[in-house]
């Protein structure tokens, strides 16, 4: 089948980037580059035709026509006409499919302003506030028009629309908490009211205007992610070892929406990995520094969430050995992407687009394309090998620990190495949760020597009773006092014995 012709409209001078960026991401992504060819104007070679003549000529041939509108009106003939509204004008008299996105910004060149109000009498047009809402709003649209015209008789999975969920499935309070992340965040326009969750989920292409669901919107804002995803899930382990050999040290399957797995799984690796606990002797605050990078654990775990194949049956694990990280996802690279290419500054292609934009709205992803060459930047700064990225079944990230102290110790500079890694031997769970709650206890007073015992118990959420208890099983290793007043006070902490709390 021969592929669509899209003839992408703007300005060139004000859509510079965005035609290059739309262009080269129609043609990489796995399913438009199937069926689609764009064209911008930059790239027509030499010929004998007046530009006026070529690039009306290349609208007359297109199938698709993509207006990108914003601020200025541009060049003006000798009618003070644009070409950009003379493609549109071209465009709309060969009855071509029209596709128009419009730019939020101020100041609009009065002619611009006429421009767009008359393109509103004639076509549904969307907005769009930067390149990653553009490419999401032009993916979901061309993917529609391939539905319409049967091009495409089954949506890419973070498109399509479930078929028996609801509106009465959304939890609203999670879409009031993405909504205030992104206004914090990325500058999202749009507030958040009890009666405006339609707005939002359309607005993020989330929901059609019939009001069915999409995937995504499921993944993202349900209230039972996992009834309609079993495999959405995320399993984290550690292990004794560098092998993937019982006993399993640590086991959780976490459940949720896609933000609860991200955050749920990045806490169980930092909970899990050694940690520096710096004092107060020249900052009213105390810095923690983890033997991985916690930016480099939160890429790692978004990308394996975020552009794992949701096809699959098999869930993102996270594991953890003796000598390094593991997180493992269902899926495989984009077309033309490669493990090397992941190392070197590349485009951003995502698996599932459409779940990408609420990621990137969230704050998750900071900026396209560069995840995982931050990532090797983040792990040369401290030391570490550079994160290994493996196709094979599936995709796998690699990041190598250091060499560390095997207990509580002092360094030379005044700073707490807490050794957080577990014995080699297996342990029953409340046990388990009591040693983490009691090393949890010690890390606390050491990095604010004037908590309360109250204070610890609610960020624990356990009662006094239970913190006295905690503290009273750490004094055969370490002389733990509260000296001075209750209000006044401080704790005194010594280590009287070179035992690890595991």
């Amino acid at each position: 089948m021969n592929k669509k012709r899209i003839f992408i409209s703007s300005v060139q001078s004000e859509f510079k980037d965005e035609r290059k960026q739309l262009c080269d991401y129609i043609r990489q992504d796995a399913l438009l580059g199937k069926f689609f060819e764009p064209f911008i104007f930059e790239e027509l070679p030499a010929s004998n035709l007046s530009a006026q003549d070529a690039y009306l000529t290349e609208v007359q041939q297109c199938d698709i026509y993509i207006g990108l509108f914003g601020q200025l009106y541009g060049f003006e003939d000798s009618e003070g006409i644009s070409p950009t509204e003379r493609e549109y004008d071209l465009a709309t008299k060969t009855k071509k499919h029209r596709l128009v996105f419009l730019k939020d910004c101020e100041n609009r060149h009065p002619k611009e302003s006429a421009f767009i109000h008359k393109v509103e009498q004639q076509v549904v047009r969307r907005s769009f506030s930067s390149y990653d809402v553009l490419r999401s709003c032009v993916y979901e649209a061309l993917v529609r028009f391939m539905e319409e015209k049967e091009i495409l008789r089954l949506l890419p999975w973070d498109a399509t629309f479930h078929q028996t969920a609801t509106l009465d499935d959304i939890d609203k309070d999670k879409v009031a908490t993405f909504v205030q992340l992104a206004r914090e965040k990325r500058g999202f326009k749009l507030s958040y009211t009890n009666d405006n969750t339609r707005q939002i989920l359309t607005h993020l292409n989330l929901m059609s205007e019939d009001e069915r669901l999409t995937n995504s919107a499921l993944l993202l804002f349900a209230k039972n992610p996992q009834k309609f995803f079993v495999s959405s899930e995320v399993k984290c382990m550690v292990f004794p070892t560098e092998l993937m050999t019982k006993p399993i040290l640590s086991y959780q399957v976490y459940g949720g929406s896609l933000f609860e797995l991200i955050d749920q799984a990045k806490s169980f690796v930092m909970q899990h990995i050694d940690a520096t606990v710096g004092t107060r002797l020249s900052s009213a605050s105390v810095n923690i520094t983890y033997e991985i990078p916690m930016e480099v654990v939160t890429e790692a775990i978004v990308n394996a969430c975020v552009h794992r194949s949701y096809e699959s049956n098999g869930s993102v694990q996270v594991m953890l050995f003796k000598d390094r990280l593991e997180i493992w996802n269902p899926g495989t690279l984009p077309y033309g992407m490669t493990p090397e290419k992941l190392k070197q500054l590349h485009s951003s292609i995502p698996v599932n687009p459409i779940l990408a934009v609420p990621v990137y709205l969230a704050g998750y992803i900071e900026r396209a394309g560069t995840g995982t060459t931050d990532m090797v930047d983040s792990c040369r700064r401290v030391g570490l090998s550079d994160p290994e990225f493996i196709q094979d079944e599936d995709f796998r990230i690699v990041i190598r620990r250091k060499n560390v102290p095997q207990s509580i110790s002092k360094s030379n500079d005044n700073q707490v190495v807490v050794k957080i890694v577990p014995q080699n031997v297996p342990q029953n769970v409340p046990q388990k949760r009591r040693q983490e709650r009691v090393r949890a206890i010690l890390e606390l007073i050491i990095g604010n020597k004037r908590i309360s015992t109250e204070e610890i118990g609610e960020k624990l959420n356990v009662s006094y009773k239970t913190v006295r208890r905690d503290i009273d099983s750490l004094r055969p290793s370490f002389r733990i006092e509260w000296v001075g007043s209750a209000k006044a006070g401080h704790w005194e902490v010594e280590q009287l014995k070179n035992d690890d709390l595991s």
